[in-house]
């Protein structure tokens, strides 16, 4: 898979952030998310996790916002990761119309359901405040597509774990993508669990 593949957009604002080819990781991973495949993708810090998890969201999406409930999930481990993925993502979503939501536990849990329920294609949420939005009926996961971890590390502390793993029970059929430096042991639960047919790519 080639740039050249991408939705307009994206290829346009790699081209003005001189990206002229995919780095190795993109390679390997771009076209089997494109597929629709589960994923474990496991690469050091540096390697391009995030540009490859934003690329392919964005990809997915076609860059184009589509009704009130979101698509795609992603889990990241605190406020201020939210924040930097939600910064990063904002500096690849030119030329589209997507919205990006943040959920952590910082915000007001009323204001959050209630900006929520105007409309989001992606939201970027801690474990903890998305299963208490949901568990309160302030999020609809029926029209989600990918279901992301983002640096997974964090989910083997204070009981993320099992918190995400949560999540898959409440959604009909959705793909998974899981982001981080090692693959930890536990994983394999997810494997057997809702993580069919899931690839391993590993990037030293």
């Amino acid at each position: 898979m080639s740039f050249k593949k991408l939705i307009e957009p994206l290829q346009d604002t790699l081209k003005q952030k001189g990206f002229i080819e995919m780095l190795p990781l993109q390679q390997l991973t771009l076209s089997k998310i494109k597929g629709g495949g589960n994923l474990f993708v496991i690469a050091p810090p540096g390697s391009g996790k995030t540009t490859s998890l934003i690329i392919s969201v964005i990809n997915k999406l076609k860059g184009e916002a589509f009704e009130d409930a979101p698509r795609a999930l992603i889990f990241v481990k605190d406020k201020q990761a939210a924040l930097n993925l939600e910064a990063e993502f904002k500096a690849y979503t030119k030329g589209t119309d997507l919205r990006i939501y943040c959920a952590y536990e910082e915000h007001n849990m009323e204001l959050q359901r209630e900006e929520l329920y105007l409309g989001t294609d992606i939201v970027i949420a801690t474990p903890k405040r998305l299963n208490r939005i949901f568990y309160l009926n302030g999020i609809n996961l029926n029209e989600l597509q990918l279901c992301i971890v983002e640096d997974a590390e964090f989910l083997f502390r204070n009981n993320h774990f099992a918190e995400v793993t949560r999540t898959p029970e409440s959604i009909a059929k959705c793909q998974y993508l899981i982001f981080s430096t090692k693959f930890d042991e536990r994983f394999e639960r997810w494997k057997d669990s809702f993580m069919h047919n899931s690839q391993i790519i590993e990037h030293s």
